[in-house]
């Protein structure tokens, strides 16, 4: 297995599980909007996202947006997306993922990595093996919903 920073070059193998994760989610399919997505997040320099390889075929992807700690003076990522297509799962291909954000996260001297997931995703699991910890206690999440 490779992971490798995806850029414009890989869009096409991103597509496809971009739109998978999307479709996940409860979203309808819609590979225009998401490539148009996509291609402005990489011309606007507003994202790094990893693909895992194998064998010639993409695999899964993880998206990081950066955001940064006033009170620190640091940058964090927020670990936006980690998806694994469905065939491929239980094969360590979501750790080796997470494990390339952390090396990127250290290599870009960010203070860490933030993510936020449901509370009946199995990947909690993952993500308490690869040193993450539940934050919530002591701090309340609020979210402003635009309404247009």
């Amino acid at each position: 297995m490779k992971i490798i920073p995806a850029g414009l070059t890989q869009i096409d193998d991103l597509l496809p599980l971009f739109d998978a994760y999307r479709q996940f989610y409860g979203m309808t399919s819609d590979l225009v909007r998401a490539k148009a997505f996509l291609e402005a997040r990489f011309n606007n320099q507003e994202t790094t996202i990893f693909m895992a390889y194998e064998n010639g075929q993409s695999l899964g992807f993880l998206t990081l947006y950066p955001t940064f700690s006033s009170v620190s003076m640091k940058g964090d990522f927020l670990l936006n997306d980690l998806f694994v297509h469905a065939d491929a799962r239980g094969r360590g291909i979501g750790a080796a993922l997470l494990k390339k954000a952390q090396e990127f996260a250290l290599q870009t001297n960010a203070k860490g990595l933030l993510l936020e997931t449901a509370l009946d995703n199995p990947a909690q699991f993952l993500y308490e093996k690869m040193g993450f910890k539940k934050t919530i206690e002591g701090v309340y999440h609020y979210y402003w919903k635009s309404p247009v």
